[in-house]
């Protein structure tokens, strides 16, 4: 395997404690925020090359979220790494109970194109952080970005315990013969099952970072205009190539109406009458990407947008009306800029429309009143959920993200991510002497030794508590 000698070689830097000391692990995260301010220049010029992503998206996502993450993790990395003490019963008052925060070893992280630096260093950061050794596999569809961070990331990281490995799907599955402690993969359903399979191999645990058709119901007590100007900066912030983007609306006809109207002013306000002219607004990754997206337009009918460039890989934000839920846009996951609307008779209707599909990655709700918002919420089940706004929720690094079912397995961001790249190993520590405590559960048995370990080792109920 071409690989099997890089796998070795990390095993080994792990397997010699290096990436244990907190020192080594705080020296490492901060060498990638240097990597983020030395390069901060070339990551918008790569980004803007591969997607046409506008910069102050690019810097909002790519550095910004990721410094947070970064300053979260070394701002808190001390008291992550501790020992937890846990509660013991009365023979072990005297004997030490915890646990112990181990790194699993050597981890490998498969990024996507659509976020090509967040969605490899957001995991990364964790994975050094809980004293792990790293290959990253960035995404070949973005071409420069993967060129940036092949060429340039071991300029910051040691090269003994953290290495970038390039190519598309032959030069991942081979890479994926391999036996690693943990796999992180961000991608598609297809893929993920692909990446599980192999993992399951070896019995290798996974974070399976998926997406999804992400439902947004529009109520009829609303403010039309914060539901327009919300929904069109989530939906086609990136050109709508990202995982937990609105992906369908759902409301009765007459919202359909109302919003029609307030949408096309919130797209007008963002990207002028024409928005291929606009700075902000940005293209498709790929031909093959952009051909699919188009054959989507035929679904419903086109209300607002719907123009298309194949040279340039541009597809106008675009709204379509009276979508039926058997159309091609209802298929799959749209990620990119088209917003289909179905139309439902009330909110019933569409929990019930919900719940009859696969678990999204995020599901969005609008209301002017609380209950009906806090009704989704209640009655459906996502791997996040946002009031009143989209895509917000994902910048709390306080939040775990991740999905659930179709939609993903596992969760990250903040303390989520130390977590999720660290195992939590029980331990106990026992006193040497006073073995006249434990001879009760030595043979032979008695009765009289079933009481007493009865009483030491039982845990009670307390009263019953009440949810508020």
């Amino acid at each position: 395997n071409p690989y099997g000698g890089l796998v070795s070689h990390l095993r080994a830097s792990w397997l010699s404690g290096k990436t244990r000391p907190m020192e080594y692990r705080v020296a490492q995260l901060e060498a990638l925020g240097r990597f983020l301010d030395d390069k901060k220049q070339e990551i918008l010029e790569a980004t803007e090359l591969d997607m046409g992503k506008p910069s102050f998206e690019a810097f909002f996502s790519e550095i910004l979220l990721c410094k947070n993450e970064l300053n979260v993790t070394l701002n808190n990395l001390c008291n992550w790494m501790k020992d937890e003490h846990v509660d013991k019963n009365l023979v072990m008052q005297l004997d030490s109970a915890f646990i112990r925060k181990d790194p699993y070893g050597v981890v490998l992280i498969i990024a996507p194109w659509n976020y090509p630096i967040h969605l490899f260093l957001v995991p990364l950061i964790g994975a050094i952080a809980a004293g792990n050794c790293a290959i990253i596999k960035p995404s070949e569809i973005s071409k420069n970005t993967e060129r940036l961070v092949a060429e340039t990331l071991s300029c910051y990281l040691d090269s003994d315990c953290f290495a970038v490995v390039t190519g598309g799907v032959p030069e991942t599955t081979r890479l994926l013969e391999n036996k690693f402690d943990y796999i992180f993969f961000t991608g598609s359903p297809s893929v993920g099952r692909i990446v599980m399979t192999a993992a399951a191999k070896h019995l290798t645990p996974v974070t399976l970072e998926l997406g999804g058709k992400n439902p947004c119901y529009v109520s009829d007590t609303c403010d039309v205009t914060n539901v327009a100007r919300r929904v069109a900066w989530g939906r086609f912030f990136n050109a709508g190539q990202t995982c937990i983007a609105p992906d369908y609306l759902l409301c009765t006809i007459e919202m359909q109406e109302k919003l029609m109207p307030a949408l096309r002013e919130a797209i007008t306000e963002f990207f002028g009458p024409n928005p291929r002219e606009s700075p902000d607004f940005g293209r498709i990754v790929s031909d093959k990407q952009f051909r699919r997206l188009r054959a989507l337009l035929g679904s419903g009918r086109v209300a607002l947008g719907g123009q298309t460039d194949e040279a340039e890989r541009y597809i106008a934000p675009t709204v379509l009306a009276d979508v039926q839920p058997s159309d091609p846009a209802m298929q799959e996951e749209i990620f990119g800029p088209i917003l289909p609307i179905v139309v439902i008779a009330n909110m019933d209707e569409a929990i019930d429309f919900i719940n009859a599909r696969p678990r999204p990655l995020a599901l969005y709700a609008f209301s002017c009143d609380s209950k009906i918002v806090n009704q989704v919420l209640e009655r459906t089940s996502s791997g996040g959920f946002c009031g009143n706004d989209t895509l917000m929720h994902v910048t709390l690094t306080s939040l775990p993200f991740g999905g659930i079912g179709n939609s993903g397995l596992g969760k990250y961001h903040g303390k989520f991510t130390f977590d999720t790249f660290t195992h939590h190993r029980g331990c106990l520590h026992r006193n040497m002497g006073l073995e006249t405590l434990n001879s009760p559960r030595y043979p032979p048995y008695t009765q009289q030794k079933l009481g007493l370990l009865t009483t030491t080792f039982e845990v009670k109920r307390r009263g019953t508590c009440t949810l508020l």
